[in-house]
């Protein structure tokens, strides 16, 4: 049986594909971070919404994020998800990969909905960069 955390993570790739950041914060926690890039890390929803425009804006309005392969760990009302995490675009960043092994935290809200705590899209690469 498919992991409800894999639907949640498809509507927001969904989301972003469509431009609809709106949608795409209703599965973020209030206090989420996004790691935007090496160094550089939006905090709160509001901040994580700029930050998507931004990066929507940079790739032309042309990126679409899928998922490959999907590790989820769930403890109580925390899951740890390990992702290969494939990045579509007209214009492909430089000097960072568009094939990333994604590290992602949900926790479970008190209605049981999945909202994503930290999205890590460089996973463990973090930690090779300066």
């Amino acid at each position: 049986m498919e992991h409800e955390i894999k639907g949640v993570i498809r509507e927001c790739d969904l989301a972003i594909k469509q431009e609809d950041f709106d949608a795409l914060m209703d599965y973020y926690c209030e206090d989420a971070i996004l790691v935007v890039k090496p160094g550089r890390i939006a905090r709160g929803k509001q901040e994580i919404k700029e930050a998507f425009i931004k990066i929507s804006q940079y790739f032309h309005n042309s990126l679409v994020p899928t998922q490959g392969e999907m590790m989820i760990l769930e403890a109580g009302d925390t899951a740890l998800v390990l992702s290969q995490t494939l990045l579509d675009a007209d214009q492909n960043e430089q000097g960072f990969s568009m094939d990333r092994r994604a590290t992602y935290v949900f926790k479970k809200n008190s209605q049981g909905k999945w909202l994503c705590a930290i999205d890590n899209s460089y996973g463990t690469d973090l930690i090779n960069t300066p």
